[in-house]
């Protein structure tokens, strides 16, 4: 198998552990390749930060009944073509789809940002989640997207990167009145 550089939980009736250990046993071990390139999937897939991707990834795990460990081991051989079990799979669609659903929108007062200051972020994103892609297991592009979606959430007053996201998208295709701009494929005619 392979070896897991977390602490493993103490089985019943063994030692307690304190709950910083505890809550470090639940993320996936970041050091280990796998991990990383597991945490960096999630992060382009998601879109979300390295800490969302790490707890998605946990609640993942812990659903499956696996390890942090074993679940990057299953996504990186089915990268490889191997297929995960269908468990594994299943949890890890299902936690993907938990972190994608948005939270109720509260109302947004406040100024919003200019468009071209927008859409210069939206890119910055676009590209480091594009490099993540590629290469799931840099850290310098883990981190290029973490700082990114960071700037993203706080210059459109979001908490979540998604939501983040799509908020930018809509900025971006409304018009400063309050309408939608014309479809593309419309030639510029409003119906």
């Amino acid at each position: 198998m392979m070896s897991a550089r977390i602490p493993r939980n103490p089985e019943p009736g063994g030692g307690s552990t304190s709950p910083g250990a505890a809550a470090s046993a639940a993320q996936p071990p970041i050091d280990e390749p796998r991990a990383a390139w597991a945490v960096g999937t999630v992060m382009a897939a998601i879109p979300c930060s390295a800490r969302d991707a790490g707890r998605v990834l946990g609640a993942a795990a812990r659903a499956a009944g696996v390890t942090s460990a074993e679940l990057a081991a299953a996504m990186a051989a089915d990268a490889r073509g191997v297929a995960m079990p269908a468990r594994v799979e299943r949890a890890l669609h299902r936690a993907v789809a938990a972190a994608r659903a948005l939270p109720p929108r509260a109302a947004y007062i406040g100024l919003m940002p200019s468009r071209a200051r927008t859409a210069e972020v939206l890119e910055e994103f676009r590209g480091c989640q594009s490099r993540l892609t590629d290469a799931p297991s840099d850290m310098r592009a883990r981190q290029a997207l973490d700082d990114a979606a960071y700037t993203l959430c706080v210059l459109l007053g979001r908490t979540g990167v998604h939501d983040a996201v799509l908020a930018a998208e809509e900025h971006l295709t409304t018009r400063a009145g309050g309408g939608a701009y014309p479809a593309a494929d419309s030639g510029g005619v409003r119906r």
